[in-house]
């Protein structure tokens, strides 16, 4: 075996994702000094920590490169999403730090097992080798596990631990099941040896084509179950209510942003050309995907419609905000498309990232203490109470429906182009169709606080570092709605399909 050279490993590419992951360790055990009732300190050493790697992706985004012998990739598109998780636990941590005291939580630990989830989102959307995305799967997930179940002994918490264990238990599963049908017919964890080995199976030249198409349908089973589309979408909205609101806040972009990562790295790095109908040029997971799009946007949305409870309420939203990004991964099967729906995807998730975490940061300002407080009758009256709070959080809910000078209108509009340019003219219809939907419940949010009676919450949980997270999720939003150029020069240069041509 070759002991690979410094110059083989280039960490400085690894920087980010390999700062944040140290900076957890450090912080494991700095945390033993600083004494009970000042766990705040913690956090803002966190925050220091993830500032650093946000300043150090900045730096490396425009210089692309491999790292760990060709296993790790640092380009524009890993660069875009490690923005996007470090911005989403930044403000995780705000939303978290005065949570953590009045609910009687407040411990370090808490934080670090946050910068473990964040590095191994990181690890995901860099991962050029199956070894290393199921890696980084684990490093995203285990301590995710525990963060759900932080308010034990609170039995709600524990039991979304527990189910989302076992939901990540089943992720593990399927991914590695497929990827090791995948290493059985390409010889390779490789994705670009993988993309070697399915120009030779579609040519006849060994590769067995049957084990290619279940590997990576197992795959695609595996990180469906960590994006919560349907049908691996069960016990997600338990694992959301149950879960600490701040956790919940977290989990709901940064699982979903590892999640994409890795599956847009795959489809489009080692099987963009798996094209096994004869006269066509789409992928053959196309189809696959965008079934499981437009079952995931049907289900979330209408079934969100029936719930009175604002964190199950977000849930199934967040399930139907999976099927939308799902439209943009299944556009880029067609041929010509690949580029501009992986920007696509990424727009989307920044976008959503911004509104998702200011809609839960209102949630927690609304919260008490023991958990409850979070029905959509509590919101009852409250521009009368909190009259900023009621319209920011307005605000919120109409960049999730898409409504224009919203971020959330701005993420649509692009994953639309994207479908239509591929030719998936049925799948955003219902796109289109799902998305009144989702007008119903979420203006029902805006009509109990505008027009329903009621004195209001006085949310007195909207501490100042809660406030610092709505504002910079209110400014998020509104800026991306209003200068989407913000975000599109920023996204512009992302071409992960020729990704595999940097590696030697």
């Amino acid at each position: 075996m070759e002991i690979p050279s410094f110059s083989d490993l280039n960490l400085l590419l690894t920087l980010p994702a390999l700062s944040v992951a140290l900076w957890a360790c450090v912080l494991l055990i700095a945390d033993l000094w600083i004494p009970k009732g000042r766990k705040a300190l913690t956090a803002w050493l966190a925050i220091g920590g993830l500032v650093f790697a946000l300043v150090a992706t900045l730096f490396i985004y425009r210089t692309p490169g491999v790292a760990f012998n060709g296993m790790f990739v640092a380009d524009r598109f890993s660069g875009f999403l490690n923005v996007v998780v470090l911005l989403t636990a930044i403000i995780s941590i705000l939303l978290s730090i005065d949570y953590l005291k009045r609910t009687g939580m407040d411990r370090g630990e808490y934080y670090v097992l946050l910068l473990l989830t964040t590095s191994g989102v990181m690890f995901m959307a860099s991962a050029n080798d199956l070894t290393v995305v199921f890696i980084a799967l684990e490093l995203l997930s285990i301590p995710l596990y525990i963060l759900a179940a932080f308010r034990a002994p609170d039995l709600k918490s524990e039991e979304s631990g527990m189910k989302y264990f076992i939901l990540g238990a089943f992720s593990s599963a399927f991914f590695v099941f497929g990827a090791a049908l995948l290493f059985g017919a390409s010889g390779s964890t490789s994705l670009p040896g993988i993309l070697d080995a399915v120009a030779r199976a579609l040519a006849g030249e060994g590769s067995s084509v049957v084990l290619l198409l279940m590997g990576a349908g197992l795959i695609i089973v595996g990180l469906g179950f960590k994006v919560a589309v349907v049908p691996f979408h069960m016990w997600t909205p338990d694992v959301y209510e149950g879960a600490p609101t701040p956790v919940t806040a977290f989990m709901s972009v940064a699982a979903k942003v590892g999640g994409f990562a890795a599956l847009l790295r795959i489809l489009l790095v080692a099987l963009p050309a798996f094209v096994i109908t004869e006269g066509t040029a789409v992928a053959t997971w196309q189809n696959v995907l965008w079934i499981i799009a437009a079952l995931t946007l049907i289900l979330g949305n209408i079934v969100a419609v029936s719930q009175q409870n604002i964190k199950r309420l977000l849930a199934y939203s967040s399930i139907a905000h999976a099927g939308y990004i799902l439209m943009a991964v299944a556009a880029a099967g067609s041929p010509g498309v690949g580029e501009s729906a992986t920007r696509a995807a990424l727009i989307y998730l920044l976008a959503y990232a911004f509104t998702n975490l200011g809609a839960f940061a209102v949630v927690i300002a609304i919260e008490k203490d023991d958990g409850t407080g979070t029905t959509l009758a509590d919101f009852k009256g409250l521009s009368r109470s909190r009259p900023l709070l009621a319209f920011i959080m307005a605000v919120f809910m109409l960049s999730l429906t898409g409504i224009p000078l919203t971020a959330g209108f701005i993420g649509k509009w692009v994953v639309f182009q994207a479908t239509l340019e591929a030719g998936l003219y049925t799948l955003a219809i219902i796109g289109v169709l799902t998305s009144v939907i989702s007008a119903f419940y979420y203006v029902r949010v805006i009509v109990n606080m505008f027009l329903e009676d009621g004195e209001g919450d006085p949310a007195v949980a909207a501490t100042p570092t809660v406030q610092w997270a709505i504002y910079i999720s209110f400014a998020g939003t509104v800026l991306l709605g209003i200068i989407p150029t913000l975000v599109t020069a920023l996204s512009d240069p992302v071409t992960l399909a020729a990704a595999a041509a940097v590696i030697p």
